[in-house]
């Protein structure tokens, strides 16, 4: 029997078309049913009831900090990094690990010495690499024996170089670890508080600290923290990263007082030193004649060697914090480490906004005028013939070069590398003369050591 044949889809169409249903349902009914439908797909689409949501698979990444009065969510969360931070501690190496590493590097070394230090070729690298245990594993790579490669004919690298290199990894890791214990928004940064807290429970472990007392621990927490917020906070935001913390000198410079055999001179160039602390609140207190603990412009005035003008001292009072008009420690370290360090942007920042009177973002020739004319008024009152502003601010400007001739930006003064002698330039009288006289000076240092040379012939 022949199969019966199907119709064609298209005779089927045109049949439907020939012979059209009537819909007899009313607007309202097509729109109900269009709405339904256009529900039905778009909920399809979205994923369904019935679907998989694949998007709901997706881990969940952002966790909202506890609020203050949550305290057992902050309890779980300091807790929960503390383990976590101790976890990071376990992977580092110890002492005994770090002299085993030691042994082995140099058994494995190869011959010839290169000068007096002991070479390691890539091959015997590798060897000690897997002789040394998990932890160490990081460190001998490709990427590490290449960034240690420098000059050796025969392709090796130094032996001290190499093991400086895992030293001063491990100590990064140790001290962000450290650091991290005081983080308590667990956010990769420091508050003043923070800092405070880690450096007053560090001065125990500082030898070069043992001759403080007791009473004076907030004193010298308060300077110490001055300098990293000075300079690592140039935006007043009131907290630091813990990568800039580690990145600048500073945390050396402080570490550095572990040394018990620290030399004088270290320590007096050592902003963080017990002498360096002293002294500047030495200065303090001296300028402090009416001892009420905060200082006036008056007794601000004798800073240093007393030259600062008045001009000057009148915008310290009028930009940075003050209380009823007198200024407290905290603004005076400010102070004073902007003018100890003037070559140094932070430093220049501080000064420059001083002298920036307008807030216009750059000093004009009526800046350099208005600061200079108290500088003249100095020269008058000590016996001395006034220099002409004219040819101090064609020197400003021969110095310094900015990009516009008629405007100097802290950039350019930055850029010009001659940011310090131009503030002092505007601000202090001693520095004016310093300027003024420095072909003389020079001239005298080199007949003082020549006469040294005599002498020791």
């Amino acid at each position: 029997m022949a199969k019966e044949q199907q119709p064609h889809w298209s005779d089927i169409l045109k049949r439907r078309l020939a012979n059209p249903k009537k819909d007899e349902r009313s607007d309202e009914e097509k729109k109900a049913e269009e709405t339904e439908l256009f529900t039905k797909y778009y909920t399809e689409w979205k994923g369904g009831k019935d679907k998989d949501k694949s998007y709901k698979n997706i881990p969940r990444f952002y966790y909202r900090l506890p609020a203050e009065d949550e305290i057992l969510l902050q309890k779980l969360r300091e807790e929960s990094r503390a383990v976590f931070l101790q976890r990071k501690s376990r992977e580092l190496l110890d002492n005994e690990e770090l002299q085993n590493l030691w042994f082995l590097l140099d058994k494995h070394q190869v011959p010839p010495v290169s000068g007096e230090e002991a070479m390691i070729s890539y091959e015997a690298y590798l060897q000690v690499g897997e002789r040394a245990g998990p932890k160490c594993k990081k460190f001998f790579t490709a990427r590490v024996y290449a960034k240690l490669l420098h000059n050796d004919p025969y392709g090796r690298i130094s032996i001290m170089q190499f093991f400086n290199y895992v030293m001063r990894k491990v100590w990064l890791h140790q001290t962000r670890i450290g650091l991290s214990l005081y983080d308590v928004a667990g956010q990769g940064y420091l508050r003043e508080s923070d800092l405070e807290n880690y450096i007053l429970e560090l001065i125990p472990t500082l030898p070069q600290l043992d001759g403080l007392e007791k009473s004076f621990y907030s004193f010298y927490v308060c300077t110490a923290v001055r300098k990293f917020f000075f300079f690592l906070d140039p935006l007043r935001t009131g907290k630091i990263k813990i990568q800039d913390i580690l990145a600048c000198s500073f945390l050396d410079d402080l570490l550095e007082l572990r040394d018990e055999e620290l030399s004088k001179e270290s320590q007096e160039s050592n902003w963080f030193s017990a002498p360096s602390a002293l002294r500047v609140y030495g200065q303090y207190l001296n300028l402090d004649k009416d001892h009420n603990g905060m200082l006036s412009k008056e007794e601000l005035s004798r800073y240093g060697t007393a030259t600062l003008t008045s001009v000057f001292l009148d915008r310290v009072f009028q930009e940075y914090l003050t209380y009823d008009g007198e200024m407290d420690y905290k603004t005076y370290l400010d102070f004073v480490l902007a003018l100890e360090n003037r070559k140094e942007p932070a430093a220049l920042q501080y000064i420059f906004k001083l002298l920036d009177m307008e807030n216009q973002g750059y000093l004009n020739v009526f800046s350099l005028n208005y600061f200079f004319r108290a500088i003249q008024e100095q020269m008058k009152l000590h016996g001395q013939e006034p220099v002409s502003f004219q040819d101090v601010k064609d020197e400003i400007f021969d110095m310094v070069k900015p990009k516009d001739p008629y405007k100097i930006t802290l950039q350019d003064l930055v850029n010009s590398c001659q940011g310090d002698t131009v503030t002092s330039i505007l601000i202090d009288l001693n520095g004016f003369w310093t300027y003024e006289n420095r072909e003389v000076l020079v001239a005298n240092d080199n007949d003082n050591s020549n006469t040294a040379d005599l002498d020791d012939t």
